[in-house]
């Protein structure tokens, strides 16, 4: 992808150098993007339901608890190695919170910009804890993104999803659930879960190809904008496919079990993305009204 280092966003929350931030009372969080590929395997590997002991759900961030407001311990500062990513999250935000920023006044709304909160192993966010084996996730309570950037290492070196681009398919998905909060596309399904328990995964699933989508829309604005290099639109179809949940399942367990879904197959996530990225249209982006 080209683009120019900048220096850090202004959206950019840095709590690399603070440690702590347990999980608080309440529903907990949903495991966010690519969250449940870690869970699955650790839990494989440790024969331990990782999911029960950390009180998370596959899904979105989802309103909890806000965590103890006392002040964590400090830890090691940053490493410098890491600032030519921290650089690179903070273009690939700052251009996605553009581009929606136009969308939305285009229909003469505003957009309320997201933050994305950068943090190592654990901190605190106003849906629980958050902690790195949860991976990325956006809470609709605090309107934040939260990344710890060691789950882009697992990404390539584990996944198979290598590239810049699968980095910043991973901010735009979940950019794409704070589109999601705004619209008010998060509350209604919210609203319909509680309705009705049993739609749960279908209802999760539906969010997160949209949010799928979405990311292709913006996808597509870069494309137009001649942002992309050769290879990139393969590297965010790979980031899509390695967190498909039958890749995760089968990774996990062996076995694919479809009614356990929560974020869609690969072949769902990759198909949905692309749908958005050969649009750019939000419009092309209902999942909810498709079979």
């Amino acid at each position: 992808m080209l683009w120019k280092p900048g220096g850090v966003s202004d959206d950019v929350e840095d709590r690399r150098d603070e440690a702590g931030g347990a999980p608080g009372p309440g529903r907990g969080i949903r495991v966010g993007l690519g969250g449940g590929l870690v869970l699955l395997v650790l839990s494989l590997v440790f024969k331990t339901d990782l999911f029960a002991l950390l009180g998370a759900e596959a899904g979105p961030a989802q309103t909890g608890q806000v965590a103890s407001s006392r002040a964590p311990p400090r830890a090691a500062p940053p490493p410098a190695a890491e600032d030519e990513r921290v650089q690179f999250v903070s273009f690939v935000l700052d251009d996605l919170q553009s581009t929606w920023a136009r969308q939305f006044a285009a229909s003469g709304k505003e957009y309320p910009h997201a933050k994305l909160v950068l943090f190592r192993d654990e901190t605190r966010s106003a849906c629980g804890g958050a902690e790195a084996a949860t991976g990325p996730f956006y809470c609709p309570v605090d309107r934040k993104v939260y990344v710890d950037l060691g789950f882009y290492d697992e990404l390539r070196d584990r996944f198979g999803a290598p590239g810049q681009f699968a980095q910043a398919y991973v901010i735009a998905h979940e950019i794409g659930h704070h589109v999601q909060n705004l619209l008010g596309v998060e509350e209604e399904v919210r609203r319909l879960e509680d309705r009705d328990p049993s739609r749960r995964n279908a209802l999760s699933v539906k969010l997160e190809l949209q949010a799928d989508c979405l990311a292709g829309v913006w996808a597509h604005s870069t494309e137009q904008r001649q942002l992309l290099e050769k290879g990139d639109v393969e590297s965010g179809i790979g980031a899509a496919a390695a967190v498909g949940d039958d890749r995760l399942q089968r990774l996990a367990r062996g076995r694919v079990n479809p009614e356990t879904f929560t974020h869609g197959s690969s072949a769902e996530r990759v198909a949905w993305f692309k749908r958005g990225l050969a649009s750019g249209a939000v419009s092309s982006c209902d999942t909810f009204g498709s079979r």
